[in-house]
Parts: C-alpha cells; structure tokens; sequence
C-alpha cells in the first residue's frame, strides 16, 4: 500500500530579526524539501534551509502578487510527491495570512499539516515602542483588526472604538485618513496613536502622535506599507513617550502633544 509521507509545514518566520524565530521554526526549515517563501519575510531566511529549493511567492497589497490559488496548488503538489513542504509566512501565519483557507485545502488533500507560531508585527511594533499593548489603568485587551474587508469595504470602526481596547491595524496605510477620520467621530482627539513601519527588522521607523494628527504627521514622515498603526490610551504609555514636549492635557481627556517623536531601530 502506498501511504504519502509528504506535508506541509505553515511556517510563521515573525517580523524579520531571524533572532525572533522559534527553535520549533529553525528545525522545520532544516528539515525542508520545498520552501514557499513569503514577500514579507525576511529573505535570509532560507540559509536555515540551504537543501531546499527556494519558491519565491510574494504577496504584498497594491503590489504584482503570486496569487493564492497558485500558491495552494503548489503546496499540495508538492507534497503529495511525498516532499516536505514549508510555507514561510511573515509574521504570525494565523493572523491574517490566509492560514484557514490554506488548511482547507491541504485537509481536504489528506495531507498532514504543522503549524509553527510566530511574532506578530503588532507584538513587535509594540516592542519597538516600549508599550504593553494591554494596561489595567487604561484598556482590558486589544483587538487585531485589518483596515479592510474582503468586499474592499471598512470594519465597524464605531463598534471597534467601543470596545475601548488598543487597537492594532494592519494594512491601513493606504487608508490612514479614513480610518483616523472615522476613529475622531467616536474617540477623543488627543487619543495616543503610533506608526510603526517594519516593525521587527532592522528598517522599522517609529511615529508617536495623537490620533487627529495621525494622518498628517504619518505622510509627512513619509511612512508607507508594510506597517502597523496603534491607537488607545496604552499608547501613551510608550517609553518614547517622555520625549514628547508634554503641554498638559487638553478638554476632550488626551494629551496635548506638540510634535511627533519619531524614531528608527537602533
């Protein structure tokens, strides 16, 4: 009886410092036949692989993208060969990188799947900060969101600043007025707010400001895409945070900052 040994191995290789993979991740890529490797990871991640071959299938927003069909039939290809299969994911592959409809597939091949967790650029930027994205003197959780829908549409930006928990946005540079614009109708102007661009790699740039100067203060920087944009009261709390001329704090609650502190990866 023939009994396929191949699988597929879901690969979350962080924000970019190849000092943040997991031992768990290390001794995947050692083992691999096949590496699919992400646009947003660090592409030095395939000397931790130096016997596999190397299938580049990048996937930015706005960008020319391997498309994901493509990249499935790879995957399942490959392994019904009998090979071992690792799909490199920037990031945290749970969150949003498709993971769930990559799992669909691979199942429904029979195939076995391993899933290897990784940092989060939201954990990261954060990091990058100084900041607990949680705070007991200002928010109770914080809620991962994307700054759009599959149907190109917005999330219900009014509900989400309800929650009052930090809010982490991905993929909202090209969409940074709207989502400040639409935040401003629900939370205070001198909310907290950050920028971090590559957050984790040896690129990132940092942005501090408030919340109505959220958009303005980032395109004058000239931050872009990939990054991740942080809102709530926890922001504040950022150890660059001292390095702002503090004026006190204005009527609707937040702080009255009057220059952004922007800052690189040392």
């Amino acid at each position: 009886m023939n009994i396929n040994t191949g699988k597929v191995t879901l690969l979350s290789a962080g924000p970019g410092d190849l000092d943040l993979l997991t031992l768990k991740a290390v001794k995947a890529l050692a083992a691999a036949d096949v590496v699919l490797l992400d646009d947003l990871a660090n592409p030095d991640v395939v000397t931790l692989a130096p016997q596999a071959r190397v299938i580049r299938v990048g996937k930015r927003g706005g960008c020319r993208s391997t498309p994901q069909a493509f990249i499935e039939r790879l995957m399942r290809r490959y392994a019904l060969k009998g090979l071992h299969v690792v799909r490199v994911k920037g990031g945290e592959a749970l969150l949003f990188g498709r993971a769930g409809e990559e799992l669909a597939v691979l199942r429904d091949a029979g195939l076995a799947v391993e899933i290897v967790n990784g940092i989060s650029s939201g954990f990261a930027a954060a990091a990058g900060l100084g900041m607990s994205l949680t705070h007991r003197r200002h928010c109770h959780g914080v809620s991962f969101v994307t700054a759009h829908t599959e149907d190109h549409g917005e999330p219900d930006w009014a509900a989400l600043a309800a929650t009052r928990t930090t809010l982490a946005i991905y993929m909202g540079m090209r969409r940074i007025d709207g989502i400040a614009a639409a935040l401003l109708a629900h939370l205070p102007a001198g909310t907290p707010a950050a920028v971090v661009q590559w957050a984790g790699g040896r690129d990132e740039r940092r942005l501090l400001t408030r919340l109505d100067r959220l958009a303005a203060d980032a395109l004058d920087a000239g931050f872009g895409s990939p990054a991740v944009i942080l809102v709530g009261d926890a922001v504040g709390e950022s150890a660059e945070a001292p390095s702002w001329e503090r004026e006190g704090r204005g009527e609707e609650g937040g702080e009255t900052l009057p220059a952004p502190a922007i800052a690189r990866a040392a």
